[in-house]
């Protein structure tokens, strides 16, 4: 099941004046509204170095001529755990040549990128031409608001066209209404009213429509044409308003000056909406062939205007099949006959008005979003399929014989006077889901294993009896089973745990028994398991019984002469193997109809079983299992565990994330014990891999350990890692690097090898 629950959008915002600003503020807000429980925030790009006064969408704001703030936002939205960003892309709001600044962000987004193109050149400088093909490159989608933009893509840019969606400029939902119900708004009721709105710049060709004026004041001496919109902010700092002021010039010097209204503004919505309600024609005489979307033609059409438009390839798609007329590029008389024609034509106004505002019913910003989220969704689907190199070269390199250093920082930091926490938030422990059996007795695993390696480590001591005295309160001698989950107030959640979390606390308890130093951890180690043991004939679930199994083979490797352990063991491996024979075929050699975690640990307990036993069934089911793990956990060379998403099933196949360091430690551990069971150097190397996983030798390319904290990230999504360092996860990497450490110095007594 693919989840969004946090989308980031990058572009212009309001309050800042500019098409972008409006589309990217407008986007944030349609997609919040979609009616999925969706948190959409934008990222803002600032033309000025005191930014703008922006609501609270706007969570991280960029420099554009800071290189170092594109590598901030980068960092930011990685540590927001964005599922998807959606860039909105435009060469001149980005910084550096041709906007080559926003590279500096997109190469290290661990969250796939969907990118809105706001331009498509057919002649690109070469400086162009490679930013957007790299930005391409760096995008798992990209959306185009006309089909122009796509066939460039295809042609000029040799984009796959799997890689492209057409997605309309999104508009509001306005009605179809008659103008005359909005001409005393702007006291010019009894006048028939020609508009043009945007931001002002000489690239308008505005001139061109001002002197169609006279032909068109000849024929309707009511015309009023009204120009909307503030001086583009850019133009207004070099030029100031010469262009504005040389429009009036020309009205007066053409005597159409009584005829021209220009309001000198930014409006907001509702009284755009309100203009365009009156208008009668709306024209865009622009000068510019190369424009691939219009947010103003696609606002006018939205709300049912008759248009007429000079011949760039946004207005010539989206007015095609009568949906408006198009006129040469500056040809003033061409303006004048076509909007002379529709102002003589009531009905030929209202046949263009009806089939631009049916057609742009697709446009509204509901249904927009709604395909934004389609494509969101369909590329984090994809991205989970075929995963994105993190960083190429970003593995940690290491020799076969070097191993990093023991940190036990963060296990520190996550154990307190009761036990080790659950969870954490990054690298700060996180008290609201309290502790567990499970993590307490993976402690004690590490703390009493640790303590044999690193003798001179004393924290060690301390901690082996904080987490056993953790599991000897969690045992209920009411019913002979542990509890599992404690609340953080010391309540215990549950009078009993699964068959699992029991499993896991009979191996750390048989670990205690066997190999810890001190004498009165042993007692309670001893005492503890034999109360836990009498209930596990009842277990009839293959991973409890496996957990038991190897927790036992622990404790008889100190004590073997225990008869009524040596009794159960019988017993509980008696049963995996028959609930192996009663699942498994020559294609599926598995337990159950699915493989889900800590896979690898069933075939440990049968080899353990088979060896100690005797019993070449055992050992060779063992060993069947586990080739057949490695065979579907290995993937050009690296270990590619089954992930939580959907785990491995007969009819499904394998999910490919969220990968678990529970997995790779089960298979670390497991594939020791078969080299020491067989001297075959295959198993050694899958050891190495299956650890190296922890180190970036993975699907991602990306370390999964922290250097720095000494925890692990809890797992490796198909953005990344989930960088939140919880005790499973970092008592996984310890558990691993013990194993691998003990591997290396040949104390395999540590592997329970007979």
């Amino acid at each position: 099941m693919i989840d969004l629950k946090n989308i980031a959008v990058v572009g212009n915002y309001v309050p800042r004046r500019c098409g972008i600003a409006t589309f990217t503020t407008d986007l944030v807000n349609a997609i919040a509204a979609a009616g999925d429980p969706v948190d959409c925030w934008a990222v803002a790009m600032n033309d000025r170095p005191e930014g703008y006064r922006y609501p609270a969408k706007v969570r991280f704001e960029i420099n554009r001529n800071s290189t170092q703030e594109y590598r901030l936002a980068g960092d930011f939205l990685n540590i927001s755990q964005a599922d998807i960003v959606c860039l909105q892309h435009e060469y001149g709001i980005f910084g550096g040549q041709a906007g080559s600044y926003i590279l500096q962000l997109l190469r290290e987004l661990r969250a796939p990128v969907v990118t809105t193109l706001h331009t498509v050149l057919e002649e690109p400088t070469p400086e162009q031409k490679k930013v957007l093909n790299e930005v391409v490159e760096l995008s798992d989608r990209v959306i185009v608001m006309a089909h122009k933009a796509r066939s460039l893509l295809r042609e000029i840019y040799a984009v796959a066209e799997r890689k492209i969606s057409f997605v309309h400029h999104g508009i509001p939902d306005m009605p179809f209404v008659d103008p005359h119900f909005y001409k005393d708004h702007f006291a010019v009721e009894g006048k028939k009213v020609l508009l043009t709105f945007g931001l002002l710049s000489p690239n308008k060709g505005i001139e061109y429509m001002i002197r169609a004026l006279p032909r068109i004041v000849e024929r309707h001496p009511d015309v009023v044409y009204i120009v909307l919109g503030a001086t583009h902010p850019h133009i207004k700092k070099v030029q100031g308003e010469k262009y504005r002021l040389g429009l009036e010039s020309l009205a007066r010097k053409l005597g159409v000056d009584r005829h021209l209204r220009f309001h000198n503004r930014f409006v907001e919505l509702r009284e755009l909406c309100e203009f365009l309600g009156a208008a009668d024609v709306y024209v865009t005489p622009y000068l510019n062939e190369e424009q691939i979307v219009s947010g103003t033609l696609a606002y006018a059409m939205g709300v049912g205007k008759a248009t007429v438009s000079t011949p760039y390839w946004y207005a010539s798609e989206m007015m095609a099949e009568g949906r408006g007329l198009v006129v040469p590029f500056r040809d003033s008389d061409a303006l004048a006959e076509a909007v002379g024609g529709l102002l003589d034509s009531e009905l030929e106004r209202n046949t263009i008005r009806k089939r631009a505002y049916s057609y742009m019913r697709n446009a509204i910003w509901s249904r927009v979003a709604n395909e934004y989220l389609s494509a969101f969704y369909e590329v984090k689907g994809s991205r989970s399929l075929a995963p994105r190199l993190h960083s190429r070269g970003g593995a940690l390199e290491r020799d076969k014989d070097s191993l990093p250093d023991l940190n036990l920082d963060h296990l520190r930091r996550l154990t307190d006077e009761t036990g080790i926490l659950q969870h954490a938030t990054f690298s700060v422990p996180d008290y609201s889901h309290g502790y567990c059996i499970d993590d307490n007795a993976r402690a004690l695993i590490v703390a009493v294993t640790a303590r044999r390696l690193f003798p001179a480590e004393d924290t060690l001591q301390r901690l082996q009896t904080r987490y056993l005295a953790f599991l000897k309160h969690s045992f209920n001698e009411g019913n002979g089973y542990f509890r599992n989950f404690m609340g953080y107030d010391r309540t215990w959640l549950e009078e009993m745990g699964s068959e699992d979390s029991h499993g896991r606390a009979l191996w750390g308890l048989g670990v205690a028994c066997a190999f810890s130093t001190d004498p009165g951890c042993v007692a309670v180690s001893t005492t503890l398991f034999h109360r836990a043991l009498k209930v596990v004939e009842r277990f009839t679930h293959a991973r409890s019984l496996a957990f038991s199994l190897v927790g036992i083979h622990a404790y008889l490797s100190r004590f073997l002469g225990d008869s009524e352990v040596r009794r159960v063991r019988a017993v509980l491996a008696e049963r995996l193997i028959q609930i192996f024979n009663g699942s498994c075929s020559d294609e599926w050699p598995w337990f159950e109809d699915r493989v889900t975690y800590a896979n690898a640990k069933l075939p440990q307990a049968l080899l353990l079983s088979g060896q100690w036993m005797q019993r070449e069934d055992m050992v060779r089911s063992g060993f069947r299992i586990l080739d057949w793990l490695l065979s579907v956990q290995t993937d050009s060379g690296h270990f590619s565990p089954i992930g939580n998403a959907g785990w491995l099933t007969r009819e499904q196949g394998k999910a490919r994330f969220d990968q678990q360091a529970i997995e790779a430690q089960a298979m670390v551990e497991t594939t020791i014990l078969a080299y020491y069971m067989t001297r075959d150097e295959k198993y050694a190397a899958a050891s190495h891999m299956a650890f190296n996983w922890f180190l970036g030798r993975n699907d991602l390319n990306v370390a999964l350990y922290d250097y720095s904290t000494g925890g692990c990230c809890d797992g490796l999504q198909p953005d990344g890692p989930n960088y939140n360092q919880g005790a499973e996860s970092t008592l996984a990497w310890l558990l691993s690097l013990i194993a691998i450490q003990a591997f290396q110095t040949d104390q395999k007594d540590l592997h329970y090898v007979g």
